[in-house]
């Protein structure tokens, strides 16, 4: 998802399990193999263990991230695979327009990660 914080464009990057519970939020800059990879190992580490299954959309940096990691598990990538994450975003953007958009990166992600919970 694309939100634009100080008149940058940022993406959030989430994570979703099987019945679309958010599991984790990260707001980064870029949607390379380095911001995939932070946001796999912030997950692994909460976590504590590796998934049995990845599904994601075709982004290259997922795929790249995923070999880097050497996860065993099957990495699934469709055109309507990853809509739970896709539908998880509608809360963030009705709240996002009621605030008047995010003023800085670090709010936007102290906001998203209390969000899950009262959003």
């Amino acid at each position: 998802m694309v939100v634009r914080i100080a008149g940058q464009r940022m993406y959030l990057w989430r994570a979703v399990d099987h019945e679309g519970e958010i599991l984790d939020m990260l707001v980064q800059r870029r949607r390379d193999k380095r911001a995939a990879l932070r946001l796999m190992r912030k997950l692994l580490r909460k976590q504590g263990f590796a998934p049995k299954l990845l599904v994601t959309d075709k982004l290259g940096s997922y795929g790249s991230a995923f070999r880097h990691l050497r996860l065993t598990c099957p990495h699934d990538q469709g055109i309507r695979k990853n809509n739970r994450a896709e539908n998880s975003h509608q809360t963030v953007r009705r709240r996002e327009r009621k605030m008047q958009r995010f003023k800085s990166a670090g709010s936007a992600q102290r906001f998203l990660s209390v969000c899950p919970r009262t959003c």
